[in-house]
């Protein structure tokens, strides 16, 4: 495996590499990333991935110095698992000089996650442009975990008519069904046994919907007091449209139930296609 952290550098070396699908990361990886890694092989003739912590989409409370930093397991892991390009810049390599261009995403981008994580979207948004114009991919990947994100990078590169295919992939999860995610590192033993709760209240929602049930929003409040009453502190129990994450408006069309849900310090989110 490749391992670049300058733009010329990667360039030169993506030049002639067939079809290039692109899987963007922030490291610490879990197993969830390397089920991005597998499937993007799928899909074209070079895996390229990418290493970087993003301090535009962190908020000032929140972790981006204390983020789990682990790059050489990780590229022992992407290496194991045929990737053939990490990019793996520094600061200085991606912003060398202040970021003043930023990429608005709409409204949604100050709803469910953004909310809570004011400018989120935004940093997300800005970094991720600026990747896919570094790495010139014909196709991407971004795990459905992260629902809100890959709805916004993939109505980003529509409108923006990126020559770019948006992949989703499916969340991978423990055996108890806790999603995987870097943060669940955080997790003393105890919450990580109460950790899978989050996504047996989104399992009751989708069944309650499947089976005729219309009130979403009693569905979300309950919820909503299930995991308060365990201790959790909540952010949001939400079901939408899956397309654009707007409110339903018609209960026939693919929704999505979705969470995110405080335990202890730690902030899970989680999803549940209906």
């Amino acid at each position: 495996m490749q391992i670049h952290s300058r733009i010329s550098e990667l360039r030169s070396a993506l030049i002639n590499r067939g079809r290039v699908v692109f899987v963007p990361t922030m490291g610490n990886l879990h197993a969830g990333h390397i089920s991005l890694m597998s499937q993007a092989r799928a899909h074209g003739d070079t895996v390229v991935a990418s290493i970087f912590v993003n301090r535009l989409q962190f908020g000032p409370h929140e972790d981006f110095d204390n983020y789990p930093r682990t790059f050489q397991a990780d590229c022992d892991k992407l290496a194991a698992a045929g990737v053939d390009v990490l990019f793996a810049p520094t600061e200085a390599d991606l912003y060398p000089e202040a970021q003043e261009y930023v990429v608005e995403p709409p409204a949604i981008q100050h709803e469910l996650d953004g909310e809570f994580r004011p400018g989120h979207f935004r940093g997300v948004a800005t970094v991720v442009l600026k990747l896919f114009n570094i790495v010139q991919p014909q196709a991407a990947l971004f795990g459905k975990k992260d629902y809100q994100q890959l709805m916004v990078i993939r109505n980003m590169a529509r409108q923006l008519a990126l020559p770019i295919d948006i992949l989703g992939g499916a969340t991978v999860r423990a055996e108890d069904g806790l999603a995987l995610s870097s943060r669940n590192g955080y997790l003393t033993p105890e919450q990580r046994s109460e950790a899978p709760r989050l996504y047996r209240e989104l399992n009751k929602i989708r069944d309650a919907i499947r089976s005729g049930a219309t009130d979403l929003a009693a569905l979300e409040r309950a919820a909503i007091a299930s995991l308060s009453e365990a201790g959790w502190q909540t952010d949001y129990v939400a079901v939408r449209q899956q397309s654009d994450l707007s409110m339903p408006k018609d209960l026939t069309a693919p929704m999505l139930a979705l969470a995110a849900s405080r335990l202890g310090k730690t902030r899970l989110i989680d999803n549940i296609e209906i």
